[in-house]
């Protein structure tokens, strides 16, 4: 028996899917042959998402990702702590570092996700909703790294950012996830052994990206 789906939807659905695939926007035209559909079709597509907040579209004609994912996402969070939480704090623990989760939006990073480690006396202290450019931390940077290898296996996995205030990281991107831009870090305020840092928390990385695939 043939499914009955809705090709408006299905074709709306698949402009989101795109965009999410290309942060740095795309126009009416480059959507319309990504999708193999005709250019007008297309803009009334984009229309209707951005009357919902799910596309916005720039002065520069480029059409993005919408805030009104983010109501959306927060029925997801639950789902990504919960997944996510474990492996992070026994990295914490392992290594005694604060260890977080960072999820791209845009060209920012947003921290969704941070475990302390109990055995540390000191450590650097990192808040869940803290929002920087991506070039600005590890996990950002991993992200970044990820989108440039489009693909490919990065070698090594971990990115390593020596950063303001004398606060080390090391973070791999989260990979195999569609529709998610993540990567697992952890910050320091000791200089970082790579090798042995690194291979540990890109374990922990491969963990959380079998649980969310």
């Amino acid at each position: 028996m043939t499914k009955e789906t809705s090709q408006t939807l299905d074709r709306g659905l698949g402009v989101l899917e795109i965009l999410a695939e290309h942060p740095e926007g795309l126009s009416v035209t480059e959507l319309s042959h990504k999708l193999d559909v005709g250019r007008t079709v297309v803009y009334r597509l984009v229309v209707t998402l951005e009357a919902h907040s799910l596309l916005r579209r720039s002065p520069d004609g480029k059409c993005r990702l919408g805030l009104g994912l983010l109501a959306l996402a927060r029925v997801i969070q639950p789902l990504v702590r919960d997944a996510s939480g474990p492996a992070l704090r026994m990295l914490a623990e392992a290594l005694g570092c604060t260890a977080y989760l960072m999820i791209a939006d845009s060209n920012d990073g947003l921290v969704a996700l941070v475990s302390e480690p109990n055995r540390s006396d000191t450590h650097v202290s990192m808040r869940i909703g803290t929002r920087s450019p991506l070039e600005g931390s590890a996990g950002g940077r991993a992200i970044l790294a990820a989108r440039t290898a489009a693909g490919r296996q990065l070698d090594p996995p971990w990115v390593v950012a020596n950063l303001e205030g004398g606060t080390h990281g090391l973070a791999v991107p989260l990979t195999g996830i569609t529709g998610l831009e993540a990567s697992v870090g952890i910050i320091s305020a000791r200089e970082l052994s790579e090798p042995e840092y690194g291979a540990r928390i890109a374990r922990t990385a491969q963990e959380i990206s079998r649980l969310l695939a």
